[in-house]
């Protein structure tokens, strides 16, 4: 249900991190550790499922709307994507035409 502004003490500009501002350029990772980076935790700190599950739901818009920014791994079975920066260190690949897409 959508409130009045005035039920709100403090309102704050809407900012979208940068990826290289929240992620190591050498490192790739996974969505749930994106999302704790985001929030300015330890990637590795434990969240209870519930708390998880939010920030997780939160990063996949930041994840697309920075697409063409970041890279992801190929993953091997059931193991997650890991992401991370695009970079002139690492070019990437062209996606084959037999790739699983």
């Amino acid at each position: 249900m959508p409130k009045p502004k005035d039920d709100f003490d403090t309102l704050y500009p809407y900012r979208l991190y940068e990826p290289t501002e929240v992620l190591d350029s050498e490192l790739m990772y996974t969505v749930p550790e994106i999302a704790r980076l985001l929030q300015g935790l330890d990637p590795d700190v434990e969240l209870d499922a519930d708390t998880e599950d939010r920030v997780v739901a939160w990063t996949i818009p930041w994840l697309m709307t920075h697409a063409d920014e970041l890279v992801i791994n190929d993953p091997v079975g059931d193991e997650p994507g890991y992401f991370g920066v695009d970079s002139e260190d690492r070019p990437v690949e062209e996606i084959p035409d037999d790739a699983d897409v």
